[in-house]
């Protein structure tokens, strides 16, 4: 610190960390610290509430600047500038999908991606998907079969040749990643993997077009946590780099050829320190194969946004889900991003949705100037530390995978499946108690929305017809069940209608109320509010009148005692005739009171609370209403 800083401080006296804490225990009023503050992760380790400087100095992060090695603050000192990307399916149509990208180039898109089949693969069909544009000043990618990406890359070095183009300006890849197909669909892809080097080959003329990749974005989209994805992702990228320089390829090639493409979830910070652990944990990998230089240890990310928490319900809501995760990506730094549209989750995205996502990267560059400022996050106490926390649980699950024979012989024995397989079951059933949120479907829902005839897309184990004889990942988006569940209720044709029966203290009738109205709306359901009743037979009454097919009792603990049994006591006895739609309608009590078990001996069944699994509880009130 200067002396000029020094001097304006010296007034302050600095408090101790133990002072810190000392004062926070006196806040917390004898709360324990540990469950009430610190963040337990799922990624391995705890998080504190606050941190000093002290802690980086037990920290294990080189002190190396931007564009040094191990590139943990990037692989650029001048920079930070990345490619805006967006993907076409370009099908039969190529001159469609060619004025398409035309179209996008001129909006600020500078990375085109191709989908399309190996079928199709063809000098002429490439000619037409590239007719216009200028190769030289567009990064250009290539997904197709991974059987045909070689005669791809024969036709593609056939025309840049013919055009002229100078092969050091040319940046593109290929998205050759047979080991995927085992990942995630189980299929028999191995004897493909010998077209790897043959493909490094046809490409070596051309040092920034990237054959080799690393789809570890498919882990995200099924589930798997941070540290999952990233122990993964390095295990299956050096099973690659092994297969590379086993059949001859010298390391410096063969580095330059890989490409991740890794998933960003809504994590915001721990995305950022994701990305600077990768790395230096790749640059730590390859530069044990002894590269020329160290360049070569530099890792290449594309970044793409989750499909995994997207959902079809409250649909804008993906908005700030992507944005959030493009966030991450371009201040974590890398090669280049691609933001999915809100709507990817249950349609085709159309023009509107794909305009938005491109302007949410431009709106960082062209905005908040994040291309121009190199690692923001270098210094910050709090994701340094868990840069170097990510580091060390990552290399443990890369070592593991190690121990059992590398990436290839794990998948296809299956560990690697059915970790991330367990993982997807965990979130859903912490989705299922709300122990994890997503705004607009398991917390907050739209009470008036409906799908509109939209249904989600299955992103589960996809084997094109073909019998497997690997494992795959079985998964669904987090939000798939609550919208199975809530279209379960519309296809009925007439949702049910939950009355509030507040009465009794106003605060927690009125708390109640709303945890009620917003757990019984993610199933679809229409509630209906009050604004309390004197008495509870006129509040049974009133609900009757509404046609309620659910009462929901709400008070205070205190008072359930007084008011629980007597309502329920009055229910029961009004007769069907009174009753809508011949039932009589569900008591349900809002809340876990003391004298719960009393209220159960009285033949009160049904309270929901913090504690609830929602999910179930609404399939159980789905059955019990007859949908």
């Amino acid at each position: 610190m200067s002396d000029k800083w020094e001097k304006l401080f010296a007034e302050f006296t600095i408090p101790t960390t133990q002072e810190w804490l000392d004062k926070i225990q006196v806040d917390l009023k004898g709360a324990d610290f540990n469950k009430r503050l610190v963040w337990r992760t799922n990624e391995g380790f705890s998080v504190q509430p606050f941190y000093r400087r002290e802690n980086l100095t037990s920290l294990s992060l080189p002190d190396a600047a931007p564009g040094e090695f191990p590139y943990v603050r990037g692989n650029s000192a001048e920079s930070n500038v990345w490619y805006v990307r967006q993907d076409i399916n370009a099908g039969a149509d190529a001159r469609a999908a060619n004025a398409k990208a035309l179209d996008v180039l001129n909006k600020g898109i500078d990375s085109i991606g191709y989908n399309f089949s190996g079928s199709l693969v063809s000098r002429e069909y490439l000619e037409q998907l590239l007719e216009g544009i200028y190769c030289e000043y567009v990064e250009i990618n290539f997904n197709t079969c991974k059987r045909r990406s070689l005669n791809m890359a024969h036709h593609l070095t056939d025309y840049y040749r013919s055009k002229g183009y100078d092969s050091e300006k040319l940046v593109g890849s290929f998205d050759w990643d047979p080991m995927e197909k085992i990942v995630m669909g189980g299929l028999d892809v191995v004897p493909i993997l010998a077209f790897g080097p043959r493909l490094v080959d046809a490409l070596r003329d051309y040092p920034h077009i990237r054959c080799v990749t690393v789809n570890a974005r498919s882990l995200t989209n099924a589930g798997a946590y941070i540290v999952q994805e990233l122990g993964y992702a390095l295990a299956w990228g050096h099973e690659y780099l092994c297969q590379l320089t086993d059949a001859g390829i010298d390391i410096d090639t063969a580095a330059s050829k890989i490409k991740f493409n890794l998933g960003i979830s809504e994590n915001y910070f721990m995305e950022i320190a994701k990305l600077r652990a990768a790395r230096l944990l790749w640059a730590q990998i390859v530069k044990r194969y002894e590269p020329k230089d160290d360049s070569s240890c530099k890792m290449c990310v594309n970044a793409v946004t989750s499909t995994y928490n997207m959902t079809v319900y409250d649909s804008y809501v993906n908005l700030l889900r992507t944005q959030t995760e493009a966030m991450s990506a371009a201040l974590g730094g890398v090669h280049s991003i691609m933001v999915l549209p809100f709507d990817a989750a249950y349609e085709q995205p159309n023009d509107f949705a794909e305009r938005i996502a491109r302007n949410q990267q431009l709106l960082l560059k062209e905005e908040s100037r994040f291309d121009k400022v190199v690692d923001p996050a270098g210094g910050s106490y709090y994701i340094e530390t868990l840069t170097a926390n990510l580091a060390r649980e990552a290399w443990k699950i890369f070592l593991r995978v190690e121990d059992e024979g590398g990436f290839l012989e794990a998948i296809t024995r299956g560990t690697v499946q059915d970790d991330i397989t367990a993982t997807d079951k965990a979130r859903h059933e912490a989705a299922a108690k709300r122990k994890e949120f997503l705004l607009g479907t398991n917390q907050f829902p739209n009470f008036t929305e409906t799908s509109d005839g939209r249904h989600g897309f299955d992103y589960g184990v996809h084997n094109c017809g073909h019998d497997v004889p690997y494992k795959g990942i079985d998964s669904s988006r987090l939000a798939a069940d609550y919208e199975a569940l809530r279209m379960q209720v519309e296809g009925s044709g007439q949702p049910p209608v939950a009355f509030m029966l507040t009465i009794g203290n106003l605060a927690m009738r009125q708390a109640r109320a709303q945890f009620s109205c917003n757990f019984l709306a993610c199933a679809g359901y229409k509630v209906i509010d009050n604004l309390g009743f004197k008495a509870v037979e006129e509040g049974v009454d009133a609900a009757l009148k509404a046609d309620a097919d659910i009462i929901v009792l709400c008070s205070s603990d205190d008072e359930y005692a007084e008011y629980a049994i007597p309502a329920y006591n009055y229910l029961m006895g009004l007769g069907g005739k009174k009753y809508p739609h011949g039932r009589c309608p569900l008591f349900v009590v809002a809340g876990a009171p003391a004298c719960m078990d009393d209220l159960k001996a009285a033949g009160i069944g049904n309270f929901i609370h913090v504690r609830c699994n929602v999910l179930e509880t609404l399939k159980e009130y789905n059955k019990k209403l007859g949908i």
